[in-house]
């Protein structure tokens, strides 16, 4: 077992070369399949790029959001182990690139956006102000760019601190946190709005945007929950206390039933007002092989990781935690892909293109955390916190 952090040293561990050769490996194969797919079936394509789209934007934003939690609470238990969400965070600027094939297929994906639509709807008529083209590509990069400087800022005051030792920068990164919370809650719900919702114009939820949120905290906890339980096993933290992995356990299973809750409520407002307009999108996700994946989605997502960390030990047990972190985020994919695929054709759609996507999506993510690993040290040796984040008992 690693020993603890020496004070004034760095803590900077070299993953091996395989890790990266695996992630470029993926990479590459991921980027020629998805190319390949584009070319096969365009709109097919285009559905299942935003599904990829959404998913790593969730990882990333829930990634960044638990960063300003941390500051903005004070949590102290989270510090050994925050340089793991800065480093997802760095998804943040490099995610957007995978929509960029989908804004030159808007038409195939976008009902709003094709010629004569709106002239013929009234209700896209009334709508128009916000579905629009340009307004469209506008909230895109103002949520992309918004993203990647709250985590660009993050980690460099952070990684600023492991050389300074400068307090001040920790003050500095709460009252970033204290910005980017509401700005988050208004940019996370208007990507959700944008990149699913509004593939089905006619339909709407005044909670779908919490629902998406729910979500994505959900993925941010479980990717860094599987990446600091690897870095244990292996060696390459600082010896972590079974009260850290409670931690971890914990949050993953407080945030598997405030997904649950939020995902029930959805339903149960709209079953029990029973308006067409609203009940319509539930209907579809109920029929053609749909209502299958409806129930697997219930399962998979709540009651299989409910009753795995229901017990006080469970979420101390390193391998359980890994597996349920590797669950969570398949049922996470799964959940954006009921989200999305359902507009696209009346079945299940389960082909070579469905699985290229994922593949691309692995690759990115281990490219993205092998770079900042092999830069940075691992734990933020600066934090005035650290000492007491290690020593962190219940």
């Amino acid at each position: 077992m690693s020993p603890p952090v020496p004070p004034g040293q760095s803590w900077k561990r070299q993953l091996p070369v395989s890790v990266a050769r695996i992630g470029w490996i993926l990479l590459v194969s991921g980027i020629i399949l998805c190319a390949g797919a584009y070319l096969a079936d365009p709109r097919r394509s285009a559905f299942n790029n935003i599904v990829l789209y959404l998913f790593l934007a969730s990882v990333a934003g829930g990634s960044i959001f638990l960063v300003a939690l941390e500051y903005v609470a004070g949590a102290v238990w989270s510090v050994p182990l925050r340089r793991v969400n800065e480093f997802l965070s760095a998804l943040a600027p490099v995610v957007p690139l995978l929509a960029i094939p989908v804004l030159f297929n808007l038409h195939d994906v976008f009902h709003w956006t094709q010629p004569g639509a709106v002239a013929a709807d009234q209700l896209l008529i009334e709508k128009q102000p916000y579905l629009n083209i340009p307004f469209f590509v506008v909230r895109f990069l103002i949520v992309s760019l918004l993203w990647g400087l709250f985590a660009m800022l993050f980690t460099r005051n952070s990684v600023k601190q492991d050389v300074s030792r400068d307090q001040n920068l920790t003050r500095r990164n709460t009252r970033l946190g204290a910005i980017f919370m509401p700005l988050f809650a208004v940019s996370v719900t208007v990507l959700a709005i944008d990149w699913a919702m509004s593939i089905e114009p006619h339909w709407y939820s005044t909670i779908f945007g919490v629902y998406f949120f729910s979500g994505t905290v959900l993925a941010g906890v479980a990717t860094a929950t599987l990446i600091v339980v690897l870095l244990h096993e292996g060696g390459y933290l600082p010896p972590l206390r079974p009260d850290h992995l409670y931690s971890l356990g914990a949050l993953l299973f407080a945030f598997v039933n405030f997904w649950a809750y939020i995902a029930f409520s959805q339903f149960l407002l709209i079953w029990y007002a029973n308006l067409p307009e609203e009940t319509f999108w539930f209907m579809k996700r109920w029929s053609h092989g749909w209502q299958y994946v409806s129930v697997l989605l219930i399962v998979t997502q709540f009651a299989v990781p409910y009753f795995a960390l229901l017990a006080q030990d469970a979420k101390m047990n390193p391998k359980r935690l890994k597996l349920m972190a590797i669950w969570i985020l398949a049922a996470h994919f799964l959940d954006v892909y009921w989200l999305v695929m359902p507009s696209f054709d009346g079945g299940v759609p389960v082909s070579w293109i469905e699985f290229s996507y994922p593949v691309l999506g692995v690759g990115l993510v281990i490219v993205v955390l092998a770079s900042r690993m092999n830069k940075y040290n691992l734990v933020p040796v600066g934090d005035p916190k650290l000492e007491r984040g290690l020593s962190f008992h219940l």
